[in-house]
Order: C-alpha cells, then sequence, then structure tokens
C-alpha cells in the first residue's frame, strides 16, 4: 500500500503517535513498578478468594435426638373363670345290711417262735487259780558267752532280766530289770538267753503269756 496519497495524512499521524503514547505509559508502569503491585494486589485477592471458597461452614447446632418413648406392657388379657360341675355320687343303699349278712373271712394268725433258750451260764471263776511260772529250757540253747573285753577286764557281776513269754514257749519281749554293773555283761545275758525256748506260765492246767523274772550270775571260773 501506498500511503503517500492518503487523503488524510493528520489523522495517520495522530493514530501513531497515541499508540506510542500507550507503549511510553505501558514501559513507566513496568519501570516504577506499578505493574507489579497491580500483579500482587490482583494474586491477594485470587488466594483470599479461593481460601474462602475451599474452606466449608461450620455445621449448624442441630439439637439431639429426643428419646424414645417408654415401652408399657399390655395388661393381660381378661380370663373368664371356669365353671366345674361337680356331680354327687349316687346314694349308697343297703350297704350296711349287705355286709352284715357276708361273714368274715377267718384268718389264722401265725404263732410265734417259742423262746430261744437261755445260754448256758458261765461257770464261775476260780478264786483260787494253780498258776506255775514259765521256766528257762537251756537244753534248747547255748549258755550265754563271756565278753573277752569282760573277761580280760574280769568283770563280773548278776543281772535280772524279764521276759515275755508266749503260749508257744517263745521270748516275745525282753527287757533289763536290774543291771549287773556292766552294760556288755547285761547285753550278752539279754541275748544268750532270749535264744531259748521257755515252757509257758500254766494256769490251771492251761498255757498263758506272762512276764517272768530271771537272774543271770557271771563268775570267773
Amino acid at each position: 500500500m501506498n500511503f503517500s496519497h492518503d487523503k488524510n495524512p493528520g489523522k495517520n499521524f495522530t493514530g501513531i503517535a497515541v499508540v506510542i503514547a500507550i507503549h511510553a505509559l505501558v514501559a513507566w508502569g513496568i519501570v516504577s513498578g506499578l505493574g507489579t503491585r497491580m500483579v500482587t494486589k490482583m494474586a491477594e485477592a485470587v488466594e483470599t478468594k479461593i481460601v474462602e471458597e475451599v474452606k466449608p461452614p461450620p455445621p449448624p447446632d442441630v439439637p439431639p435426638p429426643p428419646p424414645p418413648p417408654e415401652m408399657k406392657a399390655p395388661p393381660p388379657p381378661f380370663i373368664p373363670p371356669v365353671e366345674v360341675n361337680v356331680q354327687q355320687p349316687p346314694p349308697v343303699q343297703n350297704t350296711i345290711a349287705t355286709a352284715t349278712n357276708v361273714k368274715p373271712a377267718t384268718t389264722e394268725l401265725p404263732r410265734p417262735a417259742p423262746p430261744a433258750p437261755p445260754a448256758p451260764a458261765a461257770p464261775p471263776a476260780n478264786p483260787n487259780p494253780v498258776r506255775v511260772a514259765a521256766v528257762a529250757d537251756f537244753n534248747t540253747c547255748a549258755k550265754p558267752e563271756f565278753p573277752k573285753a569282760s573277761l580280760r577286764n574280769e568283770e563280773t557281776g548278776t543281772v535280772t532280766l524279764s521276759f515275755l513269754i508266749g503260749t508257744d514257749g517263745r521270748v516275745a519281749d525282753s527287757k533289763i530289770v536290774k543291771s549287773s554293773g556292766f552294760s556288755a555283761l547285761d547285753k550278752a545275758a539279754k541275748e544268750g538267753i532270749g535264744k531259748c525256748k521257755f515252757k509257758p506260765t500254766m494256769v490251771d492246767g492251761k498255757p498263758e503269756q506272762a512276764w517272768m523274772q530271771m537272774q543271770y550270775v557271771w563268775t570267773l571260773d
């Protein structure tokens, strides 16, 4: 296009001047920081608006639900009373007369057993029983052996012993009644005589378990 032949050259010049002025104003705003402040304010407004839109509104105060109504048990159903017809038994006639005409049956009761005869009375105890004391039979055992230590020390003495003789003549128990003064002699006499067999105590000719005493003398020949 050729602008040299435009009929209104003044108008073109005015438009070019206005455009230059606008560009100059924008350049001055950028230089002076006006554009920065405007952008900042616009960003703040936008950010504030976004925050306000995102933040949910506070929930309204909802009153608590009312308590459930109290359930009452329904009244029991009415049951009418039951009528019971009691039938009277028919009257009994001539019961006594009929009963008197029948003879009662006779029953024989068992006879009681005769009492048992009394047990025979025990014979009276003998006020003076014949008692024979037990006696040792030294033929059934060896003579008590003299302890060697007592023999070297020349110990002597008499020991009194007590033996419990059973009905079979054997020694059931024994004990020392009086010591000889030497324990070795007492022990040897108790063990030696305890091996012997005795004639048991006899009461009215019957053997009886009983204690008997005897003495054994230790002497040096």
